[in-house]
């Protein structure tokens, strides 16, 4: 099995995989599944900076992806991400999601990005124990946020170093000058 940088080619199996989150669970705050155009179009908007990887099977099934985003768009921000990992529902248990997790987690810090962020709709104890396993912890919640699936929504924000903050950090590397796979 194979963890790669993702390519265009792979949006289709990557909406493929996401699509079951968006209409059948309050995972994501999504209500309508992107298409293919459209997981394009948010891998380009990463602009080289921010990863998608995926994770394939020997038979080329894209069996889960993660990337990084954008924090927030201010500039103190910059070295900060937010993180999303999704593996396909008949894939969870096998371990995919840690793995994607761990070489992404890897690739930012050799980017120079120092924390990751991530948002978790509550409750969700699978993802709070993958989250908890990978170092991130809680740093807050924020409650009633999101009405889905006729409930209303909390969620939590965690929070995981990825590398010690500098007094002078340099600016954060693109993917392509990062990227040993």
């Amino acid at each position: 099995m194979t963890i790669r940088l993702a390519t265009p080619e792979d949006a289709g199996a990557i909406a493929e995989i996401y699509a079951p989150y968006v209409t059948g669970s309050a995972v994501s705050f999504e209500t309508e599944p992107p298409d293919a155009a459209m997981v394009r179009e948010r891998m380009a908007a990463g602009d080289g900076l921010y990863p998608w990887l995926v994770f394939e099977e020997p038979d080329g099934t894209i069996a889960g992806y993660a990337y990084a985003t954008q924090f927030r768009a201010r500039r103190a921000y910059r070295f900060t991400v937010e993180a999303t990992v999704y593996v396909r529902g008949d894939r969870h248990g096998r371990g995919i999601g840690a793995r994607l997790y761990e070489t992404l987690f890897a690739l930012l810090t050799d980017q120079g990005f120092t924390q990751a962020i991530v948002a978790i709709t509550l409750p969700n104890d699978p993802s709070i124990k993958l989250h908890r396993a990978q170092g991130f912890t809680e740093a807050g919640v924020y409650r009633d946020v999101g009405h889905k699936l006729a409930e209303w929504r909390s969620v939590a924000i965690w929070q995981r170093p990825l590398a010690p903050p500098a007094a002078n950090p340099a600016e954060p590397r693109p993917v392509h000058e990062a990227w040993r796979g």
